[in-house]
């Protein structure tokens, strides 16, 4: 049965799989992204999709873009939040407003947005909210302090969320990629278990549709996850990871 789905951060990597491919099986879908070239690119299809080109840090906005949205589709059944920016920073850089920006794309903007679902949602009693967060946010690692945090904190409002909106009826899933192959990841070294975006998205909608609430993509990072978070604080600010 096609479904009515908002993908907010859908011109590239996962978020541009994720929309692609519910395009692709004929949900009517409404694609939200910065750079409105590559939206364009999604594919065609028969239902009445809408592409929209928007900054999440535009933070006033998103209720009227979503309330839109929501009225284009003729409702809405899922939101999928995968808009994310990672910086590259330097050993011993600290840059506010690096660091800024990826507190405002990786977690502000997924609040105003989902908080507007979970409004929505919670008045419909029915609904899903997917956020796609990172296992970067299970531990401080030395290398990208603030991009961590954002992803700690992305988490951390969705198991919130969770907990809120389990009793109306509402799924709220935490999807938490390992190292996926985007242009993100472009240009990192030593990186293992290397996926394509597309994999990870049919991951994703495959473990979405399931019901499952809390997932790492691949599965296998759940385990290197649990090790890293039983690794002492005075041990684990030793180690490059």
């Amino acid at each position: 049965m096609a479904k009515k789905i908002i993908v907010v951060g859908a011109s590239s990597g996962i978020g541009k799989e994720i929309a692609s491919q519910l395009i692709e099986q004929g949900h009517q879908v409404a694609a939200f992204a910065r750079r409105e070239k590559e939206l364009k690119k999604l594919p065609s299809s028969k239902a009445k999709n809408l592409f929209v080109k928007h900054d999440v840090t535009e933070y006033s906005k998103v209720p009227g873009e979503f309330a839109k949205a929501v009225k284009a589709l003729g409702g809405l059944d899922e939101i999928y939040y995968a808009s994310g920016v990672m910086h590259r920073v330097g050993a011993e850089e600290f840059s506010v407003e690096k660091d800024l920006e990826m507190l405002e794309v990786n977690l502000l903007g997924c609040v105003a947005w989902l908080n507007s679902a979970a409004a929505y949602f919670q008045e419909k009693k029915a609904g899903k909210i997917i956020g796609i967060s990172s296992i970067a946010g299970d531990r401080g690692r030395r290398g990208n302090p603030v991009y961590n945090a954002s992803k700690a904190g992305m988490s951390t409002y969705l198991e919130a969320l969770r907990n809120r909106l389990a009793v109306k009826g509402i799924q709220v899933v935490t999807v938490k990629p390992g190292m996926i192959q985007t242009p993100m990841t472009e240009g990192l070294q030593g990186l293992m278990w290397l996926i394509t975006a597309k994999e990870a998205a049919q991951v994703i909608l495959e473990k979405v549709n399931a019901g499952k609430e809390n997932f790492y993509v691949p599965a296998r990072w759940a385990l290197v996850s649990l090790i890293i978070r039983l690794i002492p604080s005075f041990i684990f600010r030793k180690l490059s990871v």
